[in-house]
Parts: C-alpha cells; sequence; structure tokens
C-alpha cells in the first residue's frame, strides 16, 4: 500500500490535538503560517537603491539688495522723534522746564514768551504734566499741557505745534473721563484706616470719605459706634483725563453695615424731569433731611416766630422769622433744593433772596451783606450752597439773618412744620428709579463676600 494513503482524517486530527480547544489554536495558527508563505510567495522584491538612476539639479539664488534696506534705516533714524513727559517741579522756569522735556530750541522757548496762548504753560500749577516731542536735534515737534482752576480742575487743554518755520499755539476745553469705581472695605480698627487700606490696591479719595460719613452720620456714630467686623461698600464716580487721576465726583451708592444693621442709600437724578438729584433709599423714599434747621452754621437764635416789641419802631408785633446772629460775612446756605425767586434790595429786609421750593414752599433770606457770586432770578440751587453773607442792611440794629419759611407765601414757624425737603417721586420717576437702583443692587453683590448678608437687617439711612 502507498504509504502516503496512511494519512487519514484520523491522524490528522491527532497531529492538530486531542482536545477540541487544542485543535482549535493548532488549526488557526497553520491557517496564519499558510497566508504568510502566501504573502511572501506573492510579494514584489524591493530595488536595490544603487540601481536608481541619479539627476542632478542647479539653481541660481538672488541675493537681496541689502543696500537699500540699511539706506531706508537710516534715513527712518535721522528723521526719529521722541517725546517726553515731565512734572512742573517748583521754582521751574520755562528754560529748566524744558530742558528736562529734552527742548534744545531757542525758537521754541521764545514763541511760548510771547504767544498770548502759549504762555499759559508758564502759570502751570506744580505736579501737573506737560508733554512734548523733539526731534533727535532737540527741536520741538509739539507741546501739550493742561491749565486748571482755583479747584485744581482741569480747564484748558493748550496744544503747541511745529509748522514750517514757526509754531502755533491752540486751546481747548479740557474733556474729563469719567469712571465708576466701587470698592469694599471692613473695619478693624476706625474708618480712615479702612479707607487707607490697599488690600485691592485702591486708596479712597479723602472726598468719598467725607461723603461717606455724612451720608451715615445720622445713624452711626463714626468715634464710637463702629466695631471691628463692620464691613461698607461704595460706589462712586471719578475723573480723568488722558490717563490722569483729576479728581472724585459724588458717591452714588453707599452700604454700611454696623452691629448686623445695614444701611443704604443711592442717589438719583432724574434725566428727564431734571429736578435735581437726591439719596432715596431702595424702595425710593427720599433720604434727604427736611430743610436746614439753621442757614447759618454754629449761630444761636435771637429772636424765634413770636410776638415782640419791634427794636426800631418799638410796636408790639408778630415776628414772622427766625434770627441768627452772626459776623458780618457769615456764609448764608440754602434751606433746601429751590430756584431763585427773587434776589435783590426789598424795603426793610435789604438785601433779600427768595427761593422757591417744591410744591407750594419758599424760604426767605434778609439783611445780607452781598450775594453769592453768580446767583440771579432764575438760578438753580442745591441745599446747603451758600446764597449770600450775613450782613446789617435794611430795617436792621446790628449784623444777622433774618430767615422765613413760606407756605404758600405765608410765614410759619419752621419749627412746627413737618415737611419733606423733596417732592416724593412719580410714577415714571419711580419706574426709572427701579432700573437705576436695581444696577447699584447688583454691584453691591457683587462687592459682598460668598455667604455674606443673610443674618443683617436692612435700614434705611437719613441722608443729610
Amino acid at each position: 500500500m502507498n504509504q502516503i494513503h496512511k494519512f487519514t482524517s484520523s491522524r490528522l486530527f491527532g497531529l492538530l490535538g486531542s482536545t477540541r480547544k487544542a485543535r482549535i489554536i493548532s488549526a488557526s495558527a497553520l491557517f496564519l503560517a499558510v497566508c504568510a508563505f502566501g504573502a511572501a510567495g506573492v510579494a514584489p522584491l524591493a530595488p536595490d537603491a544603487s540601481d536608481l538612476p541619479v539627476k542632478t539639479v542647479q539653481e541660481a539664488v538672488v541675493v537681496p539688495d541689502l543696500s537699500a534696506q540699511i539706506n531706508s534705516l537710516e534715513q527712518q533714524s535721522s528723521n526719529a522723534h521722541f517725546v517726553h513727559e515731565e512734572k512742573i517741579r517748583a521754582g521751574d522756569t520755562l528754560a529748566t522746564l524744558l530742558t528736562r522735556l529734552g527742548v534744545d530750541d531757542d525758537a521754541a522757548e521764545n514763541f511760548i514768551k510771547k504767544d498770548k496762548v502759549a504762555k499759559g504753560v508758564m502759570q502751570l500749577k506744580t505736579g501737573k504734566r506737560v508733554q512734548a516731542q523733539t526731534d533727535d536735534e532737540g527741536n520741538l515737534q509739539w507741546l501739550r499741557a493742561t491749565v486748571v482752576d482755583g479747584k485744581d480742575d482741569p480747564v484748558t487743554n493748550i496744544k503747541i505745534t511745529r509748522q514750517g518755520n514757526g509754531f502755533v499755539a491752540s486751546a481747548e476745553p479740557a474733556k474729563l473721563e469719567r469712571r465708576v469705581e466701587m470698592h469694599a472695605r471692613n473695619i478693624t480698627s476706625t474708618l480712615y484706616a479702612a479707607t487707607d487700606s490697599s488690600e485691592d490696591g485702591a486708596k479712597l479719595p479723602d472726598n468719598i470719605v467725607k461723603q461717606i460719613i455724612e451720608m451715615f452720620s445720622t445713624n452711626v456714630d463714626f468715634r464710637g459706634d463702629l466695631k471691628r467686623g463692620d464691613s461698607f461698600n461704595v460706589v462712586y464716580e471719578t475723573f480723568w483725563q488722558d490717563g490722569e487721576f483729576v479728581r472724585a465726583g459724588r458717591v452714588l451708592a453707599g452700604e454700611l453695615t454696623n452691629k448686623g444693621t445695614t444701611y443704604q442709600s443711592v442717589w438719583f437724578e432724574d434725566p428727564q424731569s431734571k429736578q435735581g438729584g437726591g439719596y432715596y433709599s431702595y424702595d425710593g423714599k427720599s433720604l434727604k433731611k427736611a430743610f436746614l434747621k439753621s442757614p447759618v452754621e454754629f449761630s444761636r437764635i435771637s429772636s424765634g416766630f413770636a410776638m415782640r416789641v419791634h427794636p426800631l419802631s418799638g410796636q408790639w408785633k408778630q415776628h414772622k422769622g427766625i434770627d441768627f446772629p452772626a459776623p458780618t460775612g457769615t456764609p448764608i446756605r440754602a434751606a433746601g433744593d429751590g430756584v431763585v425767586d427773587f434776589a435783590g434790595t426789598q424795603n426793610g429786609y435789604g438785601n433779600f433772596v427768595v427761593l422757591k421750593h417744591w410744591s407750594n414752599y419758599t424760604t426767605a433770606y434778609a439783611h445780607m451783606s452781598r450775594f453769592a457770586p453768580g446767583l440771579k432770578k432764575g438760578a438753580r440751587v442745591s441745599q446747603g450752597d451758600i446764597i449770600g453773607y450775613v450782613g446789617t442792611t435794611g430795617w436792621s440794629t446790628g449784623a444777622h439773618l433774618h430767615y422765613e419759611f413760606r407756605v404758600a407765601g405765608e410765614a410759619k414757624d419752621p419749627g412746627k412744620m413737618n415737611v419733606q425737603a423733596q417732592a416724593p417721586l412719580t410714577a415714571s420717576e419711580m419706574s426709572r428709579f427701579k432700573v437705576y437702583s436695581n444696577d447699584m443692587m447688583h454691584r453691591f453683590a457683587l462687592l459682598r463676600p460668598a455667604g455674606s448678608g443673610g443674618g443683617t437687617r436692612m435700614a434705611s439711612v437719613a441722608a443729610k
């Protein structure tokens, strides 16, 4: 028998294994081996690298003309301009200032000394900035400076510019950039220590600190009531020019937490009614005090609203006002917001001012030595504004202010009147107020630490 015929299926299964699992594994291995052998048989052989053809390529490279670039750079360097900035120092002269600015230009110096507008640079206050641009030889190209008023507020921007072989000077009103800032402070000792804190990199301006005290002093004694753990948040406006701080403006909203009670106040000036602004609680109630008890600071009452013997006529008659004795020249303040209804001389009143307030309220001020500058009929005044000065004009026996409070033109005793200093908001004003106050409330929410405010009581603050 041929031996190959003896390789039967039973012997094949025996070679693959005795168990089912072993036979499956062996069959899989055998299949893969066959596939690998077949692939090797049909795969083409890679060519020998030494048999590949070689081709040489040559190409000319153009080198850029560097001389043109160098000449351009030299020309730019020769036309270079430099901007310098300096602050006015005590004892500065025009010559020393120009030297520090890098200006070496006799023509520019002579122009500044003689030109009516340009010579304003020589009147700048100590600490004010001056900027100048020069070429590499020190010739002035332009110079900029800002003139301020007595309150240190920018008034005029002066610019001197080279035109050909000469110069021109121009002046335009200074334009300030208004910003709104908000800060939070924790009180560990005193209010002033908290406002000087630099935790957020800012020191609160003195004007803002003063307003905070005025805003909350009717509810909190800042000398003894503040405790460690108290806090306050404040939103206020500042004004800047060319990135430099100029001054702080009004406190727009304040929030003070003292002994677990939070006092809040927000400034609102309706843009449509134009009746002047004031501080309000968040429910829209005016927080301004009623009319000032005394239009003259630090003065006693020499004669009240009562019957008396007139010092000149000797007759027994009603004194329809209150007399506040004070030295001649003592400032007289407006008792409330209003409009000047009369400013002039009137019989026994002498120099006399009448202010018309909201509704049918008016206040009158007599015997003034003089009026405040710019005071005239129709002018708007705010509570506390100076409207004149104590004197002894008219039927007066000595320097004092005669003050009257009138309702519908009839004099009343102000000590017995219970009136608001400001008209309540109308429905349309209230709607606009809610939009504005919600914005301030959102700002306060951002200032408060997470999780705070849950155990504090809210209270309105009676603003001055």
